[in-house]
């Protein structure tokens, strides 16, 4: 079980494959690296893959502190230096995609290229807030399980919770999410709720990037991943069918085709990049 520390923080990561270049990716709130596994499995073959967990969440530290949006970019710049990745093809999706728009604007350098999966550059919904607060309150003082079937439906799409032959899957995730520290969680959680917008910088970003977004996500619904994709020039946007909110587990499949064509077009683009700087 790999622990790094970063900023004074004891954080988890999942390391597999190899290759010339490696592919980071940053989970969701309530999860973890794992939620990646399919992607992992798909891509190790031809790039080393680093799935790491935010403090607070998975097998990362509990710490007093360092929640914030700004904080946990901080930590993932800190990771790839670290590990000496850079520059990488970093995946965020929800949380993760946060910290991969902050990184891509901050620290442009650290990137090759950018995946935002189920994620927004706007802050949370006015709307939202209200229940979240409430949720992340019953969450801390009575525990995850009270709220897990209010949770669930945010988490992921209806096709995917309705679906009887994945009900064993269904209910290892649900278990995955209870399972959180109380106080990490609930910390996280008001990180995400009082995050400021990123709508204005994501403009500045230069380089490939990856949009996907399922077609029942209701945390982050597609029209923000459509206003992504008129903010950054260039950007790509795939849109999935029967897939809410966690697509990397629930359409796996459909994840992976859009990561590996778009790694591809990355590939194929610097290739040209590099023939054009140095022709024969």
């Amino acid at each position: 079980m790999p622990i790094i520390n970063i900023n004074g923080t004891n954080i988890h990561y999942i390391d597999e494959g190899s290759g010339a270049e490696t592919v980071v990716f940053s989970h969701g709130l309530l999860m973890n690296g794992g939620m990646f596994a399919a992607q992992m499995a798909a891509l190790k073959g031809r790039y080393r893959c680093i799935a790491f967990d935010h403090r607070g969440q998975g097998k990362s530290a509990v710490t007093d502190d360092g929640y914030d949006m700004e904080t946990l970019t901080e930590d993932a710049a800190g990771l790839i230096e670290a590990l000496s990745l850079a520059p990488c093809h970093f995946v965020g999706l929800s949380m993760g995609g946060f910290v991969g728009m902050r990184l891509a604007t901050r620290r442009p350098e650290l990137l090759r290229s950018l995946t935002l999966i189920e994620t927004s550059a706007e802050p949370e919904e006015k709307a939202n807030v209200p229940r979240y607060r409430m949720l992340n309150f019953v969450a801390r003082w009575f525990g995850l399980n009270i709220v897990a079937g209010q949770v669930m439906p945010i988490m992921f799409g209806q096709t995917f919770l309705n679906d009887s032959d994945r009900a064993e899957e269904k209910a290892r995730w649900r278990q995955s999410i209870v399972s959180n520290d109380r106080i990490g969680i609930t910390r996280a959680v008001k990180g995400v709720v009082d995050r400021a917008s990123v709508a204005d910088e994501i403009k500045q970003i230069d380089m490939p990037v990856l949009i996907i977004v399922g077609e029942e996500d209701v945390a982050t619904v597609p029209e923000k991943s459509e206003k992504m994709h008129a903010a950054i020039a260039g950007s790509k946007l795939v849109r999935i069918d029967r897939a809410g909110h966690s697509s990397t587990i629930e359409a796996p499949q459909d994840v992976n085709r859009a990561l590996e064509q778009f790694l591809d077009g990355v590939a194929v683009s610097d290739a040209a990049d590099t023939e054009e700087a140095n022709p024969a």
